[in-house]
């Protein structure tokens, strides 16, 4: 192996060269490899997530970021799964950085209980017995594995199949003529659905409203659930930056802010507010009242040119007159 001046110059990584030789092996850059053993805690990580995995002779760059996701993403409690997920992934059952997000997140929430895919295809089945017997193998396959599908969104698609037609066989036995016999179809005239405006009067109750509707930030998670993954960027490097809170940058956060919504309403005062900034103002402003906190005015002044204290005066004045006050008022240069 040929090792870069930079790597050469530093003593601490020549004492640990056959680990950054296993880092070389699954694909990493040789800076991320030499950046990765300078963190002693993702360095035991990835190494024992490689043991596990059993490809300590590497592997393609493809798996190996899956495997760099999983030493520094995976969800503490549930390591139990940890060798299960990584046969998944060394077999390409798991090979999208997605895949491996709706791993991470249905495995949290398993934690240490017993998992199993072959209960959860006959779980299916067993649910929906008596309709599979009456309708045979012209049962609707697609909404059965829908539904294992939002009970297990990471696994491979093709092995689900192949697990639900095994389930029906064992149900069903070998399918028959009449199985394959298309339904006959018989035309029945349809009535008119009531109009929206009278379906209240018709059925005699008012439509409930959704949860959205009674509190349009009910959409929003808590301080202490802000950790999700809001987008992903795929880097030429066959890496990928995952946007959201690190638990221990969501902890550092809280302590400061005691687990308070903190937002801010940033117009520029290059000129006068429009439709759309009310809508901003009613998200920044309307959130931090309903969760008990605050809202910064916050003039984000990235054209001086167009800026004007008419601008200015307006927007404060606006904001008044809509109803919302400000926790204070910055300016951002």
């Amino acid at each position: 192996m040929r090792l870069s001046p930079w790597m050469i110059s530093s003593p601490w990584l020549i004492d640990s060269i056959e680990t950054l030789e296993l880092f070389l092996k699954i694909g990493l850059e040789e800076r991320t490899a030499g950046n990765t053993i300078a963190n002693n805690k993702v360095t035991a990580s990835l190494t024992a997530v490689n043991h596990e995995a059993a490809l300590t002779n590497g592997c393609d760059r493809t798996i190996g970021t899956l495997l760099y996701t999983v030493a520094t993403k995976y969800p503490a409690n549930a390591l139990v799964h940890r060798p299960k997920l990584l046969e998944y992934i060394v077999s390409s059952k798991i090979k999208t950085p997605a895949q491996l997000e709706a791993a991470f997140l249905f495995l949290s929430n398993v934690a240490s209980r017993i998992l199993s895919i072959m209960n959860l295809k006959k779980h299916e089945v067993l649910e929906n017995k008596t309709v599979i017997l009456e309708q045979r193998y012209r049962t609707n396959v697609g909404e059965l594995l829908g539904s294992v599908r939002k009970k297990h969104p990471w696994a491979d698609p093709k092995i689900a199949k192949q697990l639900m037609d095994a389930k029906m066989f064992e149900l069903l036995g070998e399918r028959t003529a009449a199985d394959d016999e298309k339904p006959s179809k018989k035309k029945e005239k349809k009535e008119k659905p009531a109009k929206a405006e009278n379906k209240a009067v018709i059925d005699g109750t008012p439509a409930q409203p959704s949860e959205e509707e009674l509190n349009p930030f009910s959409i929003f998670p808590a301080p202490e659930d802000n950790i999700k993954v809001h987008t992903e960027v795929f880097l030429s490097n066959a890496s990928v930056l995952r946007c959201c809170n690190t638990r221990e940058m969501l902890d550092k956060h809280l302590k400061v802010t005691g687990g308070r919504v903190f937002t801010r309403f940033p117009p520029e005062p290059n000129g006068y507010l429009h439709i759309g900034h009310a809508k901003a103002m009613f998200v920044d402003f309307g959130l931090a009242k309903e969760r008990g906190g605050c809202c910064y005015l916050r003039y984000d002044d990235t054209n001086p040119e167009a800026e004007k204290k008419e601008y200015i005066n307006h927007i404060e004045e606006i904001v008044q007159w809509m109803g919302w006050e400000p926790f204070k008022i910055t300016l951002h240069q």
